[in-house]
């Protein structure tokens, strides 16, 4: 039997189908498109039951099953998407892999983000012709190859440095996990910010103060963070013959080894502190002026780079002036800079309160003995831990970077300027994990999981482009432009194109991002 198919799509269109009952299942035999309002329902629906001779229920791909001089829509494509996704493809030089899959699976992602093989329907609902789906996975084989992340790499490294100043860089890490219940060599059972237990990798991401990726690299989910960013950072530096660059990262990359192998790599840093260190950097501010800050303080001073009776001495706390640092005088200790913020005060106040309440509750035997902070056992009896209390809230308020940056060459406003650039890269990550779906991932073999990642990079560079050229969200970019339709009628034999007019909001993307519009 065969017989029109209409079904929901995940974008909340209907696609209207010509399948066949086949086994119990329904197989499609043809895809006519997709309707986003009533009118283009009906039509489909219309031209889809124009198709099969009346009674005999079989399927005629043939003329005559158009009544005369009747227009029939022959195709519908989402034109002006597609246009300025391709568009944008090629400004960015992805071209030069010379892969036409690759370009598929990439766009079709920033669409709808879906599985590989369910592409096909995504292209299929907008209207585009493509590869075979045996050809993406074909594809697929191919980008798993350092070859295809080379070429990446160096079509993003040129365009952001065209765009703008590669002086500074973002580094982070985050974790995706896989619907798998083993771990092998590379997914692993390891520290999730999420508290999940399944198999995962760690996942370094190096972008440019505006958040357009640079470098991506893949390690296993029980890897340290702190282990991730050297080898990314210095490959990124070795693949384009860096020799004067800033990396900014926050303070889960702060470790002396990692500072160390920055320095020596002739690469500058600005890191985030820990509150914890307060206490020694700011002996001196805490001897001579106790607790007292105003908002907006800054104190620039030292601080050790690891932990011994040398490095304490210089930042002699009996000396009323704070050290200024030099690689040279202080050859024990890096460049400390430390801001209260009144703001930022309230804010740790709040958080410390509910702490203390937490940890109260426990020693009350009010809640479960799950440790939280601020408990403290002595003699086989839970007290609380006023001492570590009374130390946090002296420190509320404060907000430490470390960096190897002279004084004389950066002053220490530009110090926090610069490190406050790094929701960029939170930004390009939560893109990746929401509108580009990079998890969890399906994949079980590593270079189908390189692949993945990049098709996911492609696709956040091609989305940050566009975002910064329009101001707007990808999501919102294609929700305005998907429902725009480029339809093909054939009225008494001959070929019609007829199309929707643009909306303000999608002549200004297509302004904005220099899209030539139309090219037919």
């Amino acid at each position: 039997m065969v017989f029109v198919r209409k079904v929901k799509t995940a974008s909340g269109a209907t696609a209207v189908q010509i399948a066949q009952r086949v086994d119990g299942r329904d197989k499609v035999l043809e895809h006519l498109g997709s309707a986003h309002t009533a009118q283009e329902l009906a039509v489909l629906v219309q031209v889809a039951r124009q198709r099969l001779h009346p009674g005999q229920g079989e399927l005629d791909l043939s003329a005559g099953a158009v009544p005369a001089g009747q227009g029939v829509i022959t195709g519908k494509t989402s034109a002006v998407l597609w246009e300025v996704l391709s568009q944008a493809y090629t400004a960015l030089g992805f071209d030069a892999l010379g892969d036409p899959a690759f370009r598929e699976l990439v766009l079709a992602r920033i669409i709808e983000p879906t599985s590989k093989a369910d592409t096909v329907r995504v292209l299929d609902e907008i209207g585009v012709e493509h590869a075979a789906l045996r050809t993406m996975f074909r594809s697929l084989k191919r980008c798993a190859s350092a070859e295809y992340r080379d070429v990446l790499a160096a079509a993003c490294f040129e365009h952001a440095a065209a765009a703008g100043d590669l002086s500074l860089c973002l580094y982070d890490v985050t974790t995706l996990y896989f619907e798998a219940e083993k771990e092998d060599d590379l997914r692993k059972v390891g520290y999730s910010k999420e508290r999940r237990v399944d198999p995962q990798i760690v996942v370094g991401l190096l972008v440019d103060r505006q958040g357009f990726p640079l470098e991506i690299g893949c390690y296993e989910g029980n890897q340290a963070e702190t282990a991730t960013i050297v080898p990314i950072v210095t490959q990124f530096q070795e693949r384009h013959g860096l020799a004067d660059m800033v990396v900014v990262a926050d303070a889960g990359m702060l470790s002396a080894d990692n500072l160390t192998a920055l320095d020596e790599a002739n690469l500058r840093f600005i890191v985030g502190s820990r509150v914890v260190k307060a206490p020694g950097d700011l002996a001196n501010h805490f001897h001579w002026r106790g607790d007292a800050f105003t908002d907006g303080q800054v104190i620039d001073t030292i601080t050790p780079k690891r932990t011994s009776v040398a490095a304490k001495a210089e930042n002699d706390p009996n000396k009323a002036a704070e050290p200024v640092w030099d690689r040279q005088d202080n050859p024990l200790s890096w460049r400390a800079v430390w801001a209260y913020s009144r703001k930022r005060a309230v804010r740790d106040a709040k958080t410390l309160t509910i702490q203390q309440q937490r940890a109260q509750a426990v020693v009350d035997g009010e809640r479960a003995p799950k440790k939280p902070r601020f408990v403290k056992t002595v003699d086989g009896t839970t007290e609380l831990d006023q001492s570590s209390l009374d130390r946090a809230q002296r420190l509320v308020g404060l907000k430490g970077y470390v960096t190897n940056i002279p004084k004389a060459t950066m002053p220490a406003a530009e110090v926090i300027s610069k490190y406050h650039d790094l929701w960029q890269v939170e930004a390009s990550f939560r893109m990746s994990k929401t509108d580009l779906r990079a998890r969890p991932i399906f994949h079980h073999d590593r270079d189908a999981i390189e692949a993945h990642l990049s098709i996911v990079f492609a696709a956040l560079a091609i989305s940050r482009h566009l975002q910064n050229a329009t101001g707007l969200s990808i999501r919102k970019i294609v929700r305005t432009l998907r429902p725009l339709q480029q339809i093909t009628v054939q009225i008494a034999g001959h070929q019609h194109v007829a199309a929707d007019p643009l909306n303000p909001l999608a002549a200004e993307i297509i302004a904005a991002t220099g899209t030539t519009w139309p090219t037919h």
